[in-house]
């Protein structure tokens, strides 16, 4: 299982102490493969963008007018955190709906 978020996030720091067996990799230092964040966008489509995030009201509107994959790949901490993918199943979020289906109360 691999945890794809920011080191600095209270999200994804609660997410590893849950599962602490997953791997982590810090969006901003490490990125996000192209393909893990293609299939992430054809699963989630807008909603892997968090435009509430500080970043995302640094941008200007021409900005925000990005593709999301090019807006993703030039700034990483615009996407939803944690992205978890365990094998062929992806999840966003730390939601009451992702640790129920990964079997956590």
């Amino acid at each position: 299982m691999i945890l794809y978020g920011l080191k600095n996030c209270d999200t994804c720091r609660k997410t590893l102490k849950e599962l602490p067996n997953a791997d982590f990799v810090d969006v901003r230092a490490d990125g996000v493969p192209a393909d893990v964040m293609a299939r992430a966008h054809e699963q989630f489509g807008a909603a892997l963008l968090n435009t509430h995030s500080t970043t995302w009201r640094a941008l200007d509107e021409d900005t925000r007018q990005t593709p999301p994959l090019a807006l993703l790949a030039a700034h990483p901490a615009l996407m939803k955190r944690p992205l978890i993918v365990a094998g062929d199943t992806m999840y966003l979020g730390w939601g009451p709906d992702v640790r129920a289906a990964l079997g956590i109360a």
